[in-house]
């Protein structure tokens, strides 16, 4: 398995136009993602519907 990009890596250092949109989409769905991930640990854990 490999591990993280590194900076050199990127898409948006060689790929143009279409790289950079991919890049900046990647980075607004983890933002997203992190901003969901500290509203769910605030509310607490969510019992799961398929184990209740």
């Amino acid at each position: 398995m490999t591990g993280p990009a590194k900076p050199a890596d990127l898409p948006s250092k060689t790929g143009g136009p279409k790289a950079e949109r991919l890049a900046a989409a990647l980075r607004e769905n983890l933002k997203r993602r992190k901003a969901q991930a500290r509203a769910k640990e605030r509310v607490g854990p969510v019992p799961d519907k398929e184990s209740g």
